[in-house]
Parts: C-alpha cells; structure tokens; sequence
C-alpha cells in the first residue's frame, strides 16, 4: 500500500485545499495498480511550499539559482530501483510543490499533474532526454486519466 504524508508550510496552501491530507490521499487510491503496491508498505512526503523555499532548495540541491514548480528528491539512485522494490518497507523520498506555480492557474488538475510528475520522479523517471520525456509524459497522462 502507499501513502504519502503531506506537511504544509504556507498558510495560502490552506486558503486552496481544505484538507491537503485528503485531497492527495484520493488522488494515490486511484493511481494504476503497478503504483499501488499491494504487498509492501510504500511512502513518501509531499511538502507544499513557496518560491521562496523551493528557489533555496533548487539553488542548494541542484545549482539552479530559480523557482520552479516541482522539485523531488529521490530516496535512491535510479540504478539501485529494483534492489529498492525487494523490501517490504520502503521511502520514495521527498516532493516539493510552489503554491505560485500552481494556483495562478486555478485548476485543480495543474495541482494533480504536478503531483504525479514529482511522484514519477521519485519512482525513476525522467525527461533529460527526449525519448524519456516521451515515456514520462505517456505515463502521467494514463495516470490522470484515471485521476479525472
């Protein structure tokens, strides 16, 4: 089973999602079964941020000296993947969304796309090249599918 423990730490997130808790615990149980991971206890943070927390973080973490929309931090290396997945228990790692790159929008699915592309980072995706982009952009679709 996975679940995510979500923390908060801007109150503007809280004007936009009631519960956050919630709202991405419905998202999770209507990911595909190969995500859902019946037998093991799978799980990873969610932290809602700002541009000012994730500038720091993009700058310390990745040497990029701007904000963005989504940032995640791994709990593994993509070679060690399938190692990863023998365990029983296991941590994603860590997703940082900025509330000003989602809620100028006002869409709720802006919200849930971004969430699945941090949650396919952690899993092992990527988009540094153009074939992977393809892969990853296939696969959070068929997930949002789902979603919506």
């Amino acid at each position: 089973m996975i679940s995510v423990n979500v923390l908060v730490d801007n109150k503007l997130w809280r004007k936009k999602l009631n519960k956050p808790q919630l709202f991405f615990n419905k998202i999770l149980k209507k990911f595909p079964k190969e995500y859902l991971y019946p037998n093991k206890r799978v799980n990873f943070t969610l932290l809602l941020s700002n541009n000012t927390k994730i500038k720091k973080l993009n700058y310390k973490f990745r040497k990029k000296n701007n904000h963005t929309d989504v940032l995640s931090f791994p709990s593994f290396i993509k070679s060690d993947l399938k190692k990863k997945f023998k365990k029983k228990e296991i941590y994603l790692g860590d997703i940082i969304i900025s509330y000003q790159h989602i809620f100028p929008n006002k869409k709720n699915y802006i919200l849930e796309m971004t969430f699945i592309h941090g949650f396919l980072h952690l899993i092992g995706f990527d988009h540094k090249k153009m074939k992977d982009f393809k892969i990853m952009n296939r696969e959070e679709n068929k997930i949002l599918s789902l979603i919506n």
